[in-house]
């Protein structure tokens, strides 16, 4: 760790101090995650120390080998073979954006180098929106390659929706009549931004994911109030422990919706929406 008031040397040092101590335990054959907060300010105290040291600036006034220098660093995240002791160690870079903009030098290095970018939004973040992802600039390169069977089915269209629904959400904020179709799509739009925020250390489990973005995919969320909505995302997973307690093992084990699975978990739905009518 070296906070904004340590010397530049030492903040320069920093990200490589973490690798090594990454790579002593993935050398154990332990899995490690190293976080970098941030590679936009390690870039800006090499920069400083170079011009100080009276090297040629090149783009922005960064020295010339500043993608070397990160791409090198990135290359020592991975994962060894079983006979070298499995072990794995992965890299979390994180950078600044000036204004929005992920085409600065050192943004768009970084995307470059890595297997994708989650990019979050301030305006979102402002909105309540959390975690304040911007889908439409977020990109995996590897998602579909390794997410099981179920993950696919319910998530296949999920980024196209709620993208069209911002972008819709975005030109109808001044009309006062919108057309059937419109209020339709805005509405299992909200409903599937009810379903994305997620509170601070509160996890999402896999199962959990699966179970609530089928019940969005089967239409039976859009005519919910809020209220209701949020006290569906809040108990299902309980709900579903009690009634079908096989069930959350069933899906944990397999990971995808077989048939049998989905008349499961609509009968569940069933029984909850008839308990919830019944208590109100």
């Amino acid at each position: 760790c070296a906070p904004a008031a340590s010397p530049a040397a030492e903040q320069y040092l920093a990200p490589y101090t973490a690798a090594s101590l990454g790579e002593y335990f993935m050398n154990k054959g332990q899995d490690v995650l190293v976080v970098f907060d941030d590679l936009t300010k390690h870039a800006w105290i090499y920069r400083q120390m170079s011009l100080l040291l009276e090297r040629a600036p090149g783009r922005e006034a960064y020295p010339g080998d500043i993608f070397f220098l990160h791409s090198q660093l990135m290359e020592r995240a991975g994962k060894l073979k079983k006979d070298l002791g499995g072990g794995s160690m992965t890299f979390f870079p994180i950078v600044e954006t000036l204004e929005g903009d992920i085409t600065g030098y050192i943004q768009s290095n970084l995307v470059s180098m890595t297997d994708g970018q989650i990019y979050l939004n301030s305006d979102l973040f402002h909105e309540g929106i959390r975690p304040a992802i911007d889908l439409s600039l977020s990109v995996s390169r590897i998602g579909r390659k390794v997410q099981c069977k179920a993950i696919k089915e319910v998530s296949s269209f999920l980024r196209l929706e709620y993208t069209q629904y911002r972008e819709l959400l975005r030109l109808t904020r001044l009309r006062t009549r919108l057309s059937e179709d419109a209020q339709v799509r805005l509405r299992r739009g909200e409903v599937l931004q009810e379903l994305l925020l997620q509170n601070n250390f509160a996890p999402v489990s896999l199962v959990e994911e699966i179970i609530l973005f089928y019940a969005f995919l089967r239409k039976i969320l859009e005519t919910l109030p809020l209220p209701v909505l949020k006290r569906f995302k809040q108990e299902i997973m309980d709900f579903v422990s009690q009634q079908e307690p096989e069930l959350i093992q069933d899906i944990e084990n397999k990971q995808e919706l077989t048939p049998q699975i989905k008349k499961r978990l609509d009968a569940v739905f069933l029984k909850y929406f008839r308990k919830i009518k019944q208590v109100d």
